[in-house]
C-alpha cells in the first residue's frame, strides 16, 4: 500500500507540472474546463472520413477563417480576428507595450503574457470577489491604462459581471482612451448568457473588444480556436498584424465549417452542462464548513473549511486517495489563497463521486 501511495504522489507531482495531455493518464479531470457533451459524434465521423485531406493540405488564411467564424456567431467577418486559441490573441495584446489593468484573481495568462511593468493588478476584495466597476475605472484612469480586461464569468471565481455594469464601464473608459476587453469564454454557461453577452454591443462602442476561447464551451480544447470581436479597425489591425499566415490548422478550419449545422445540439449541450453544474453546486453546499460560490460558468469556486486541511493538501489527497484531480488556488492573487479550490463540473455520476471523495478527505465520513 505504501508503494502505491508513493507512486500516486509521484504521479501527482508530475501531473501538477503539466499543462495538458491529461487524457494519456488514468485519472478523473475536474481541473480543466470542458463541455463533455459537445461536439456530437457526427463531427468525429466526418473528421475521420476526411483525415487524409485535412493532414495533407494547407488550411485557409485569416480572411476565410473570419468569414467562417462570422457565420457561426452571426457577426460581420470584418470585425473578427481568429486565433490559435484565445491564448495566441492574449499574447499579442499583452505585447502591445500598453499599460493594461486586470482584476485578480483571474485567468493568469493575461498577466503572465505581458512584459514586466505593463500590468496593473486590481485586487478583487474577499469574501465577495465581485468587481467594483467604479473603483476599477478610477484605478484604470489614475494609472493611465490603455487596455482594461474583464473576464466574465471570471476564472477561477465563476462569477459574472452584469452586462449593464460593463456597459457603464465602457462609457467611463471611452473618455480616457482605454480599450475594454471582455473575455466571455464561459458566457454560454451563464443563466442568461444570450442576453448578458456584449457581442451585440460592439457596433456601439469603439473601445470594446470581446474575446472568446471556443475550446471551453464547444469542448474542442485540442483543436485550439479563439476569436476577438471588435468594431475598432485600428485595434483589430494591430492584433491581426501579430498573426502568422497559417495560424489555424485544418482540423480547426473544418470545425468552423461544420459547427453551424450543430448549433441546436450545442445549445442543448450547454443546458445539460448547466443542469449538472447546478446539482453539483447544491451537493457541494451540503458539505459542512465549505463556502461555495454560486457559479455562472461550468466550474465552482469554493473555500475549504478552516478547521481542515489546506486547499493544496485537499487537492493532493483527492488525487492520491481517489484518483481525482482538481485545482487549488494557492499562488493566485487573493488573500488566503491556500484555502480556495476551483472544481470543474463533469457528469452527474462523476460530480457525486467527487463530493463523496471530498467528504472523505475532509474527515466527514
Amino acid at each position: 500500500m505504501a508503494n502505491q501511495k508513493n507512486t500516486a504522489k509521484e504521479r501527482y507531482t508530475d501531473i501538477s507540472n503539466k499543462h495538458g495531455g491529461y487524457w494519456r493518464y488514468d485519472f478523473i479531470d475536474h481541473n480543466y474546463l470542458y463541455n463533455l457533451y459537445f461536439p456530437p459524434e457526427d463531427f468525429f465521423t466526418h473528421i475521420t472520413e476526411n483525415i487524409h485531406q485535412l493532414v495533407l493540405n494547407y488550411p485557409v488564411g485569416q480572411n476565410e477563417l473570419a468569414d467562417l467564424t462570422g457565420k457561426l456567431i452571426n457577426q460581420s467577418p470584418d470585425h473578427i480576428v481568429v486565433g490559435n486559441g484565445a491564448a495566441e490573441l492574449i499574447k499579442i495584446i499583452a505585447g502591445m507595450n500598453q499599460q493594461m489593468i486586470v482584476p485578480v484573481p483571474s485567468f493568469n495568462e493575461y498577466v503572465n503574457a505581458a512584459p514586466e511593468g505593463d500590468v496593473i493588478e486590481f485586487v478583487l476584495e474577499a469574501p465577495s470577489f465581485q468587481l467594483d466597476i467604479d473603483k476599477f475605472a478610477e484605478e484604470a484612469i489614475r494609472r493611465k491604462a490603455r487596455i482594461a480586461v474583464v473576464v466574465s464569468p471570471n476564472n477561477p471565481t465563476s462569477l459574472l459581471v452584469p452586462k449593464a455594469e460593463l456597459v457603464r464601464l465602457l462609457k467611463i473608459l471611452a473618455d480616457h482612451s482605454c480599450m475594454l476587453i471582455v473575455d466571455e469564454s464561459f458566457i454560454d454557461f451563464a443563466e442568461n448568457g444570450e442576453s448578458e453577452t456584449l457581442e451585440d454591443e460592439i457596433g456601439n462602442y469603439q473601445n470594446l473588444a470581446v474575446m472568446k476561447s471556443m475550446s471551453k464551451a464547444f469542448g474542442i480544447c485540442g483543436i485550439r480556436i479563439g476569436y476577438l470581436l471588435t468594431a475598432n479597425a485600428e485595434f483589430r489591425a494591430q492584433v491581426r498584424k501579430g498573426l502568422h499566415i497559417w495560424n489555424i490548422n485544418g482540423f480547426a478550419e473544418e470545425f468552423l465549417r461544420r459547427a453551424p449545422t450543430y448549433i441546436q445540439q450545442f445549445r442543448e449541450s450547454c443546458n445539460t452542462v448547466k443542469a449538472d453544474r447546478d446539482e453539483f453546486y447544491m451537493l457541494l453546499g451540503e458539505i459542512p464548513g465549505m463556502d461555495v460560490y454560486k457559479p455562472d460558468a461550468n466550474y465552482i469556486f469554493c473555500r475549504v473549511p478552516d478547521n481542515g486541511p489546506s486547499a493544496p493538501e485537499v487537492t493532493e489527497r483527492l488525487f492520491v486517495e481517489h484518483n481525482i484531480y482538481i485545482k487549488h488556488c494557492q499562488g493566485k492573487t487573493l488573500p488566503e489563497s491556500d484555502r480556495y479550490v476551483r472544481i470543474a463540473s463533469r457528469t452527474k455520476t462523476e460530480n457525486c463521486n467527487l463530493v463523496n471523495a471530498l467528504r472523505s478527505v475532509l474527515g466527514l465520513v
